[in-house]
């Protein structure tokens, strides 16, 4: 019987294939988050208690973010996506099973290092296929990203609501998008003499080194275009950060907000950066991406000298939906650069922002907290801004460097 050809792949359905990879990546953790009241009541924790339990998944990403690059190299970005998107799946339905603290703990470190390793992968392969396609596309993968996060959280909603067994949920929720990761990993794929020619080779640096040491002049030159990448990153993720942990608090004290109108803050945050990254790919491919991170750096500065100042909280509402649109583009346009300085083996750029930007998540809150705490919450709001124009100038001078 004659043996029907496999399709060769193409640009497109590589692109669907990684906008998948995005979307499974989203759902899985976030699936569980809903169903934490359960969690913390079925313990028996307090506030303080279940707050150090939640760490767990932070933690075990920071300490996994540095080797994602060595990972990838050995394994390929799509074997990682896939492997690693079953065994992320696994890790949270032990989570959801688990009857005692430590192994819950154990499950979510387990599953926040994977996530870290395959959040790189799917970034390197996303690079590659932008690179294919010939125009940007990682900025509407990340929107595909924030999609999942939303449905993973319907899922976990609805489970509560139906008060579905927490382990089983996990289970069955985690065997279907871990089905969906393996079939996109297969869609996903650039042919190996494809991709030959769009990453660089550079040799391996070995086991254990994020990039091997700066000692060549191409090296050097390569860390020194990393560094800035790295600061990008972080202003982008610090805007996530305050819109997480205090904008809600923000407008419901100082700007005066009613609570259930308060509540609505990280949302509209959300939504402006979802916005903000179906748009980010037709503008850069319009106008370039430094030109794009320069204007969202100016706007997140805008947004949040606007909520700042705000008269009334309606102000503040838009200061903030400035900030999270202006913020949409800064990360997608950092991995993507990274993903393409020559002199770092391939993944090694991308995994040293990952892991930096998720340090950062650790620092932003307590700085805010403490500025708060000895001025004002609204005078805290200058962290967002400063960032920005950080973001703003940084954008600017990797232009013109790249001109020269």
């Amino acid at each position: 019987m004659r043996r029907v050809p496999r399709s060769r792949p193409t640009p497109r359905r590589a692109r669907v294939g990684v906008a998948l990879l995005f979307l499974t990546n989203g759902v899985i953790l976030s699936s569980l988050l809903p169903r934490y009241p359960e969690i913390k009541a079925g313990f028996g924790l307090d506030n303080a208690e279940f707050g150090l339990l939640v760490v767990a998944f932070p933690l075990g990403a920071i300490l996994a973010a540095p080797v994602a690059g060595v990972v990838i190299r050995r394994c390929g970005a799509l074997t990682v996506c896939a492997a690693g998107s079953a065994l992320l799946a696994a890790s949270i339905a032990v989570a959801g099973w688990s009857a005692s603290v430590p192994l819950f703990v154990l499950a979510m470190a387990a599953g926040g290092a994977l996530d870290a390793v395959v959040d790189a992968a799917q970034n390197v392969q996303g690079v590659v296929v932008e690179q294919w396609r010939g125009r940007s596309v990682i900025n509407s993968l990340h929107a595909t990203w924030s999609v999942g996060a939303a449905l993973g959280g319907l899922i976990g909603a609805a489970g509560a609501a139906l008060s579905l067994d927490l382990g089983l949920q996990m289970t069955v929720s985690g065997a279907v998008w871990a089905a969906v990761a393996v079939g996109a990993a297969r869609l996903a794929v650039v042919p190996a003499d494809v991709r030959a020619g769009l990453v660089a080779p550079v040799p391996d640096p070995g086991p254990g080194a994020l990039g091997g040491s700066p000692g060549s002049g191409a090296r050097r030159r390569a860390w020194r275009l990393l560094l800035p990448l790295v600061v990008v990153a972080v202003c982008g993720t610090l805007v996530e950060d305050v819109a997480n942990n205090w904008a809600v608090l923000y407008l419901g004290g100082e700007a005066g907000a009613p609570a259930g109108v308060a509540a609505l803050g990280l949302t509209v945050v959300l939504g402006a950066q979802f916005v903000g990254r179906l748009v980010g790919d037709p503008l850069t491919d319009r106008f370039g991406r430094d030109a794009v991170a320069r204007a969202g750096g100016l706007l997140i500065a805008l947004g949040a000298a606007l909520a700042a100042l705000s008269p009334a909280y309606p102000v503040a509402f838009a200061g903030f939906a400035l900030a999270g649109f202006g913020c949409a583009t800064l990360v997608p346009a950092a991995f993507a650069a990274a993903g393409r300085i020559p002199g770092l083996a391939e993944g090694t750029g991308i995994a040293i922002i990952g892991w930096l930007m998720r340090l950062g998540f650790l620092l932003t809150s307590p700085a805010i907290g403490v500025i708060s705490e000895s001025t004002s919450l609204r005078t805290a709001l200058v962290v967002p801004l400063v960032a920005g124009l950080v973001a703003a100038l940084l954008a600017h001078r990797m232009a013109i460097a790249a001109r020269r």
